[in-house]
């Protein structure tokens, strides 16, 4: 797994995130390499898993392109051009479904994984 989306993956962990996935999208998207989706259970755990992410990425000499809906954190997007992180409330992570509207993409197996994943 590629440096950024460990430390991204761990970061989220140690912050609770719900449903931590990534999804492998090179074959069927060209605006970036790969999705990490994950959820919260209040604003205040959305929030803290974005700032978790972002500042232990920043810490290894990464810093997000762009950020959005950090105020409301709904669904806190954090672009680092091959990986886009996508934190959100549950009830907004359901009915945006990610995981369906990317359903061609490959799911790469993270620590922890008790599903069978269709890539490493």
């Amino acid at each position: 797994m590629d440096q950024k989306i460990q430390v991204a993956v761990e970061a989220a962990s140690d912050k609770k995130a719900v449903e931590p996935i990534v999804l492998d999208l090179r074959e069927v998207a060209n605006f970036t390499d790969y999705f990490f989706i994950a959820s919260g259970t209040s604003t205040r755990q959305v929030q803290a898993i974005a700032d978790e992410v972002t500042e232990r990425l920043e810490k290894s000499g990464v810093r997000a392109a762009h950020v959005e809906g950090y105020a409301t954190a709904e669904w806190i997007l954090l672009d680092y051009g091959d990986l886009v992180v996508h934190v959100f409330a549950e009830p907004a992570r359901r009915f945006y479904d990610l995981e369906r509207l990317w359903r061609e993409a490959k799911r790469v197996r993270l620590p922890g994984d008790h599903v069978e994943a269709e890539t490493e």
